[in-house]
């Protein structure tokens, strides 16, 4: 499979709408399901060659690790799968790591690293860590799938220390829209009607205000797509059953109709395919950097303190036309 990066426009949207208001919490996602489906896909006798995306993403995550120029004596990873993030990071960076994921198996088919691990079995919607305890909080493709998102990140603002950093990574709004549109398209004719086949995720447009409200600042919000070529869209199908990825939304449709995935094939060749005969998968990734406040960090001047005006800046190009009429007559 050929992995790339590219920016692609988004013809169909699948984006979970959070409101500022303070209320109780969604329930879009069945977690005991997602729980199973987890246990089923770490199981797999050949569960590593579904990991490519994890791995890939995992990398970047630890990346924006290293570009912050400080040593963390204790992390967590929230959601770690088989710890996908600890395998591109060393114990110069972080000393000491919490590993925490729904599923038991992942925890125990975790990848091996140099950096002493705890595993803790733990829903991401429920952190059972004491407020102030870690220098660090990574995710990596998780997030998507909890209900409180909101509260959520409230939780992982909390269990961070004063100056403690969260780094994490989870599909946006975009993702899989060639299969998402595949699929209406194919139900609309076929059925007369469609359901959601791909779970709703966070709009980028979201993600900064949801990180504002749980308490973090200094904040960075950032976008990459991962492009996955595949033989067809089957194999797409495959592929996201075998990382744990399957839908697992309340209102999802149980079964597909043979005549709508077949119908749904030829509607993704058609639209997406390349001309060596592939089709892609794009998976749009929202990174997030975020601060938990503390007095030594930078502030913002008071409003008014501004000692030079924006007005002022008009000058400056008047200045340097000035300044080189004046070295030419000379």
């Amino acid at each position: 499979m050929n992995i790339s990066v590219r920016s692609l426009r988004c013809l169909s949207r699948g984006w979970r709408c959070f409101s500022s208001r303070q209320g109780g919490a969604m329930n879009v996602f069945d977690r005991s399901m997602k729980r199973r489906q987890k246990e089923w896909a770490s199981s797999l006798l050949d569960s590593d060659k579904y990991d490519y995306l994890r791995d890939e993403v995992g990398s970047r995550v630890a990346d924006r690790v290293y570009d912050v120029s400080r040593t963390f004596p204790l992390a967590l990873d929230v959601g770690c799968g088989k710890s996908h993030i600890a395998e591109h990071l060393s114990k110069e960076v972080v000393e000491r790591l919490f590993l925490t994921d729904i599923s038991d198996s992942s925890l125990r088919n975790r990848r091996e690293c140099e950096i002493p691990t705890h595993c803790v079995l733990a829903d991401e919607e429920f952190l059972p860590f004491k407020e102030n305890t870690f220098d660090l909080v990574l995710s990596s493709l998780s997030l998507h799938w909890i209900n409180d998102l909101p509260g959520a990140l409230r939780q992982i603002q909390q269990v961070l220390k004063p100056d403690g950093v969260f780094i994490g990574a989870m599909v946006g709004g975009e993702t899989l829209y060639e299969l998402r549109c595949s699929l209406q398209l194919a139900e609309l004719e076929r059925e007369g009607g469609f359901a959601p086949h791909i779970s709703p995720y966070t709009a980028v447009t979201d993600l900064g205000n949801l990180l504002g409200q749980a308490g973090f600042n200094m904040l960075t919000v950032d976008i990459d797509e991962v492009q996955v070529h595949y033989p067809g869209m089957l194999e797409v199908m495959r592929d996201l059953q075998g990382m744990g990825e399957s839908n697992c939304a309340w209102n999802r449709k149980s079964l597909l109709q043979r005549d709508t995935i077949l119908a749904a094939a030829a509607i993704y060749k058609e639209m997406y395919g390349s001309e060596d005969g592939s089709v892609p998968a794009t998976f749009q990734i929202l990174y997030m950097i975020g601060w938990k406040p503390h007095d030594s960090q930078a502030k913002p001047a008071k409003r008014g303190s501004a000692n030079v005006s924006f007005a002022d800046l008009t000058k400056i190009g008047k200045f340097t036309t000035d300044h080189q009429k004046t070295n030419y007559k000379s």
